[in-house]
């Protein structure tokens, strides 16, 4: 008990050095400047070539948005998430320990592979593990009441792509921790995965007419994803449909993707959304204070 007591101390110290080092000296490897660069960049874009015209620049619920960014990256960790991560890491690594007598859980020991196959690997693998755990969140009732906030977003902009629960970032954690773990990653390997991801994220929700031609099949984008947060469903897909995160593909393979017309003017939203909560606490206590 007393090595877990002084894992959470040591989760809190480390957390907040690590942040107030993020802040207070930029640099290449910096994702707290690489977050606000990106965003500047990809909201300048929407200025620069609008979809949506009579859209404004700062548009319904934007700053909403923008807290949510900052909060799920950076202050959820420090309130909570990297204490907790750090101790089911080690608990679980202990269990597994205990009941076979093994140190880790590396079946596949990639380390040796050349860096650029191991980001590919890494992208790959997390993409449809997160397409997989994207679709329960749709199927799941318990889990949709959670992923309700990311689709309470009524103007698509940039900064949509990170309003959504912090219960998210525990369910796709948890659920890519083993699979990765297991072939050698950490969550938190390659910077440059995390920033590709992020991009593709922001450019996913931005008010562009972009879809990226033939690569289209291959990558997610604007007018793809705009029908994902469209209130209605299609008959055919209930639960939902294009799931893709960063990559387009699975969609195409498993057959959830829909895109039957342009669909910069549709309604987004869900069925029944009238009465969902419209601040930031009400929203993230919306899903635990609720009677279903």
């Amino acid at each position: 008990m007393d090595r877990y007591i002084q894992i959470i101390r040591d989760s809190y110290t480390g957390y907040w050095n690590y942040l107030r080092d993020e802040i207070l000296h930029p640099g290449w490897g910096n994702y707290f400047y690489w977050l606000l660069g990106l965003s500047i960049l990809v909201w300048s874009l929407e200025l620069i070539f609008p979809w949506r015209k009579n859209q404004k620049a700062i548009r319904r619920d934007f700053w909403l948005d923008g807290f949510y960014m900052f909060f799920n990256f950076f202050l959820f960790s420090l309130v909570a998430y990297n204490a907790l991560s750090n101790v089911a890491v080690n608990a679980f690594n202990d269990l597994i320990y205990s009941l076979f007598g093994v140190q880790n859980v590396v079946a596949i020991e990639i380390s040796s592979w050349p860096v650029w196959l191991q980001l590919v690997a890494l992208f790959i693998i997390a993409d449809f593990i997160q397409w997989n755990v994207h679709r329960l969140l749709h199927r799941v009732p318990w889990l949709w009441e959670f992923h309700k906030v990311h689709h309470s977003v009524k103007e698509m902009g940039f900064s949509a792509h990170l309003r959504f629960h912090w219960m998210e970032t525990i369910v796709y954690k948890s659920v890519l921790y083993i699979p990765l773990a297991m072939i050698g990653f950490g969550i938190d390997d390659f910077l440059l995965v995390h920033l590709f991801t992020l991009l593709v994220g922001h450019l996913n929700h931005a008010n562009l007419n972009w879809n990226y031609g033939p690569l289209k099949y291959v990558f997610n984008n604007p007018r793809m994803h705009i029908w994902h947060h469209s209130r209605e469903m299609p008959s055919s897909h209930p639960y939902g449909i294009n799931f893709g995160l960063t990559l387009s593909v699975w969609d195409y393979l498993f057959g959830t993707a829909h895109i039957p017309h342009s669909g910069r003017d549709i309604e987004l939203g869900f069925t029944d959304d009238e009465g969902f909560p419209q601040d930031f606490f009400s929203q993230v206590t919306y899903p635990l204070s609720r009677k279903n």
